[in-house]
């Protein structure tokens, strides 16, 4: 799930409005932003925003590859978030003692792997004896290509030279790569990246593949909430690819190669695809020469094509009820355009008012006053929202009490946003928030760095970032009003429970 950074308490907007620093508060005017960035888009499709930020010697770099699970098709789902281990890994120069020989050896592993695949996907599961036997030469396979791997060798590069937060993540809609470092090593990271996507070696690819395989046990399979989230979305979701989970299908994940994730990478990860954000102790001028010689190596390609498949109107309403001897735990969510339709700010809005903080509507009636629920929350585009998506409302009932009553809460107030306008001191406050939630995220590198990279890929422009706040500004109570009710319509709405014992 992508989420927003929200401010949770009245006493942090007043922090966040009042006692930031003088380049943080600067940074909310467009105006004054622009002056210290930098757009410079490479020969090949590559765009980077530098933003000059010399607060303190250090930089950050925020790698935005437009893909992500919606991208997948039936067969390899899971694999974008499989080829973010992958970029780890290393290329043929790190991470490897002798690439010449991994190379072989690494061809053997995958006729090894291919050879157990046919097997076990013959008619009748295969023979019990030779999936044996090509079991054993597939580890013993493995095992020969993994005597020629310097585990971890590009992370502690990173480590060495004094790098902090090197991380990824996987969404819905895309793949991210980050991390930090001294002002000096700029050329370092320019030529580290930049190696990473033109030269990539999947190795230990199906050890990793195991791992994952793993953390979908551990996330999803193992837990309530993951197994009815998952439930939940498959159902809310016709047509769309975002019905699928960004973990993948175990069967999937059981049985793509590794040849699959290099047709994957030749198709999204090319240039036009990515954005890099680079903010920090740089100077512009200085690092475009850095940027030209390394990432100009990296071979132009045709962008990606877009999605064919557009969710159709929701014509009925879905209920899937989860037998779980775990406590209940309650979803409803009701579709609502794409993050670029000009409504999107007015659902911000909506999400504001009913979620967000202790003064906000869901947490006063359902936690505070009624005491029916131990949590309650709305949350805007779920599962992502570079394409029509979700606002999901979750709630989990206090003990003693049941979803059918968080369920009539929730719509209580939902009927009140549809019927009745919010106050002034409401509209001020969501208004408020949405000053403090752009200087929060602008309040150090990597969140001006990962922002700026995610309103460029999303928008195709870095300053809608600013923009967005200013259509918060021009939302009005009648304009909350007119979403809510052509928005929470029952047609409109996916219910998902866990039910108990009793309750089934």
């Amino acid at each position: 799930m992508r989420e927003r950074t929200r401010i949770h308490y009245p006493w942090l907007v007043l922090l966040a409005l009042g006692a930031l620093t003088a380049p943080a508060l600067e940074a909310q005017d467009l105006a004054s932003f622009e002056k210290r960035l930098t757009q410079h888009r490479l020969d090949n499709g590559l765009t980077f925003l530098i933003y000059e930020r010399p607060t303190a010697p250090v930089v950050s770099f925020f790698t935005h590859v437009n893909v992500g699970a919606a991208q997948e098709v039936p067969g390899i789902t899971g694999l974008a978030h499989m080829f973010e281990h992958m970029a780890f890994k290393g290329t043929t120069t790190i991470g490897t003692t002798d690439w010449e020989a991994e190379k072989k050896a690494l061809a053997k592993v995958d006729e090894a792997y291919h050879a157990l695949y046919r097997e076990r996907t013959r008619l009748g599961g295969g023979d019990p004896e030779t999936l044996a036997r090509l079991e054993e030469e597939f580890k013993k396979a493995q095992e020969e290509a993994d005597a020629f791997i310097k585990p971890n060798e590009f992370g502690e590069i990173i480590d060495r030279e004094g790098g902090v937060g090197l991380n990824a993540g996987t969404g819905s809609d895309q793949t991210v790569y980050f991390y930090s470092l001294p002002a000096n090593k700029v050329e370092l990271w320019a030529y580290l990246e930049s190696e990473r996507f033109l030269d990539p070696v999947l190795r230990e690819f199906y050890k990793e593949r195991d791992v994952v395989m793993e953390e979908r046990r551990l996330r999803t399979e193992s837990q309530p909430i993951g197994r009815l989230i998952e439930q939940f979305v498959a159902t809310a979701f016709l047509a769309h690819p975002y019905k699928q989970p960004v973990i993948g299908y175990m069967s999937d994940l059981e049985s793509f190669s590794r040849e699959d994730a290099e047709a994957f990478y030749r198709v999204h990860y090319v240039p036009a695809n990515m954005v890099i954000a680079i903010v920090g102790d740089v100077r512009a001028s200085d690092i475009i020469p850095m940027l030209e010689k390394y990432f100009s190596r990296l071979p132009a390609g045709p962008t990606p094509p877009p999605l064919r498949t557009v969710e159709p109107p929701s014509l009925a309403e879905k209920l899937i009820r989860m037998p779980d001897p775990s406590q209940p735990i309650y979803l409803e969510g009701y579709h609502r355009p794409a993050a670029t339709h000009p409504d999107n700010a007015v659902y911000e809005a909506i999400a504001e008012v009913l979620s967000t903080g202790r003064t906000s509507r869901l947490y006063r009636s359902l936690v505070r006053d009624k005491k029916i629920a131990a949590q309650a929350a709305a949350f805007n585009g779920f599962p992502g929202d570079k394409y029509p998506n979700l606002l999901l409302f979750f709630a989990v009932p206090a003990p003693g009490h049941s979803n059918e009553e968080v369920q009539a809460a929730i719509r209580e107030e939902i009927e009140k946003l549809k019927n009745e306008p919010i106050t002034d001191d409401e509209l001020k406050m969501v208004k408020t928030r949405a000053k403090a939630e752009l200087i929060r995220g602008l309040g150090s590198n990597t969140g001006i760095a990962s922002q700026l990279a995610e309103y460029q890929t999303l928008f195709g422009d870095w300053r809608e970032l600013f923009r967005e706040v200013e259509r918060i500004e021009k939302v009005t109570k009648e304009d909350i009003m007119r979403v809510a009710q052509a928005t929470f319509v029952p047609t409109n709405r996916t219910v998902a429970m866990i039910v108990t014992k009793d309750e089934q």
